[in-house]
């Protein structure tokens, strides 16, 4: 059973941890069937064919909860927080309580992706430490997973529902997104080719992703927004980097990759995950790079500099 609502307790980030279809019914219904009686709004964000097990457990009631299929709104996991942030904000201003169900991580996710999600989830606890009190529970299937991905869902949300109770994590760690977010990338599994540009540089640059978009078969449209995506982080190069950058190319696992590293520091982890205000002056760059890319992973610190990993799926 779910533990009743925390309207004006701040933000709760719970992990529910279960094992299997039958106890993700268990865990998650009762939550979305105490929040009808609480009177509060309920957003749920997990794979299509969740979403159809959990319309026909809810039955009559189903039109009182809006649904997002994860693998849309959340393919590049950057992308969750400003959308969760637009739902919150919305009905919170209105006066609903709000609560909601995420599934970020799910078999088949790419390692890359995994480490997307898990910077998320840590990022998620900055996002809205500030904000109105609502509650998120993100879902984590034991019985899949693998442990070491649970064992982060432990460090990342300050409360677990684990074998029903609700309890504060013994497991829980501030301030680990910093340190992600100051650890370098994997290197690439294969050679990449690599260029160096300067000031003078961003038509070599664009010439050099569109041949070797070209050449790996990206639909055009994607040729397109992945040049426009390393136009914008190679001009912030150029503008915060020391006037250069070194960009690399690549393929994996069926995405064509490129990466853009520089001498700058960025030290805002939030960095292209808040959506942009009419009057704000610059920082749009990065999140316009986030909404043209599949997946962009972005790590910074003063000792090795700023890399912005671009991917860009070449799947149909």
């Amino acid at each position: 059973m779910a533990a009743r609502g925390v309207a004006g307790a701040g933000f709760r980030h719970e992990a529910y941890l279960y094992a299997g279809q039958e106890q993700f019914l268990r865990g998650t219904v009762p939550f979305i069937r105490d929040a009808f009686a609480a009177d509060e709004s309920v957003l749920v964000v997990v794979i299509r064919e969740k979403i159809d097990r959990l319309r026909a457990e809810l039955g009559g009631d189903v039109d009182r909860v809006s649904f997002l299929d994860m693998r849309e709104v959340g393919r590049n996991p950057a992308c969750l927080i400003p959308a969760w942030h637009d739902w919150v904000c919305d009905q919170t201003a209105d006066g609903v309580r709000v609560r909601g169900v995420g599934e970020p991580i799910w078999v088949g996710r790419a390692p890359a992706e995994i480490a997307e999600c898990q910077l998320h989830e840590h990022l998620f606890n900055l996002a809205f430490a500030d904000g109105p009190g609502w509650w998120l529970l993100c879902l984590y299937d034991t019985a899949a997973l693998d442990a070491e991905v649970i064992r982060e869902a432990r460090r990342s949300h300050p409360f677990v529902f684990e074998g029903g109770v609700h309890r504060e994590s013994a497991e829980y760690e501030t301030g680990i997104e910093l340190v992600l977010f100051r650890t370098p990338l994997p290197e690439p599994g294969v050679r990449p080719e690599e260029m160096t540009f300067r000031t003078d540089g961003l038509l070599t640059v664009r010439d050099a992703v569109t041949r070797y978009a070209v050449g790996a078969e990206l639909p055009d449209p994607r040729v397109t927004d992945l040049v426009l995506a390393v136009n914008e982080v190679a001009a912030n190069s150029i503008r915060h980097g020391r006037g250069r950058g070194i960009l690399r190319l690549w393929r994996d696992e069926g995405m064509l990759v490129c990466e853009i590293h520089d001498e700058g520091h960025i030290d805002q982890p939030l960095v292209g995950r808040k959506r942009p205000t009419v009057s704000q002056n610059g920082g749009r760059g990065l999140w316009l790079v986030h909404q043209l890319c599949d997946l962009v992973q972005i790590r910074s610190s003063a000792e090795a500099g700023t890399v912005v990993r671009m991917f860009v799926s070449l799947r149909s």
